[in-house]
């Protein structure tokens, strides 16, 4: 079978574009061909270019995706799951009442060209969630654009320093610095690792924190495995945080990086996405 790779076309790192050999190599050693575009050269398409039999969609690009999906190419992940894991407010409304997760309440939108000139609300959320809360801007990744309010006029501060979507969610003191990573492929956890950060409240690696062997418990694996159940996801990485009254969901991932993991644990999940996007092409 023939397959695209599709990649952002104004993101280039040796951290990414390592994940993506790895994604090619996976394919290739399975025997199939795969083709690298990124979503600059694919936004010029034209009825001369082959089409493949699937397309792995490493980028955010949703309305590059969709125009795929239209064209009638099998995406993995789809357009929507990506959509909804892109936007933490979308993830929480497609979760809500579904899966534990710490209270949370998405900010009213503004127009960027405005900003959040009038911030009553912050004040009512404060009094909602209690002091400190976590303030995330709705699109983000690595840690980036999430900050601790810890009182009225900080969390006043934050909100009037952006003017992107944004959510509220109530601090878990107990997973400070904490929290679990859990890769599922085809609806099965297959790595997972704890990361911690004991200078930061978010655990993320980019910011400093590290990364330890961990085996998740029965409870974290059905919850890591149902959220991608729910949320439509071939894969995804799924960020869960430790509370007294059990794990609860922070983040989804929809192309969560692996390397991290893979230091960590020695399984490589670009071999288990290639094992799993054949076997629902056969």
């Amino acid at each position: 079978m023939r397959g695209w790779l599709v990649v952002n076309g104004f993101l280039s790192s040796t951290k990414f574009n390592e994940i993506y050999r790895w994604l090619k190599t996976a394919f290739e050693c399975r025997g199939h061909i795969i083709d690298v575009y990124t979503n600059t050269e694919l936004a010029f398409m034209d009825s001369n270019r082959g089409l493949p039999d699937f397309v792995l969609f490493w980028d955010k690009d949703i309305v590059l995706a969709k125009r795929l999906e239209a064209m009638g190419l099998r995406l993995f992940n789809s357009s929507r799951a990506i959509e909804v894991c892109d936007n933490k407010a979308l993830t929480y409304i497609a979760l809500e009442g579904k899966v534990p997760m710490p209270k949370t309440i998405p900010a009213p939108m503004t127009y960027r060209n405005i900003g959040y000139n009038n911030t009553d609300f912050v004040k009512k959320a404060g009094k909602y969630l209690g002091y400190p809360f976590i303030i995330k801007e709705c699109f983000g990744s690595f840690g980036y654009q999430v900050y601790m309010a810890e009182s009225p006029e900080q969390a006043e501060r934050i909100v009037k320093s952006t003017s992107e979507p944004l959510i509220f969610q109530k601090f878990i003191a107990e997973s400070r610095g904490r929290d679990i990573r859990i890769n599922v492929v085809g609806g099965k956890a297959e790595a997972s690792m704890l990361r911690r950060n004991d200078n930061d409240f978010r655990a993320n690696i980019t910011n400093g924190g590290v990364m330890e062997k961990y085996i998740p418990s029965a409870e974290e694996i059905s919850l890591a495995e149902r959220v991608c159940r729910i949320l439509d996801l071939d894969f995804g990485g799924v960020d869960i945080l430790m509370s007294k009254d059990g794990p609860l969901l922070c983040e989804v991932n929809s192309n969560a990086h692996f390397k991290n993991i893979y230091d960590c644990t020695g399984i490589n999940i670009a071999d288990k996405i290639g094992e799993y996007v054949e076997k629902c092409l056969v």
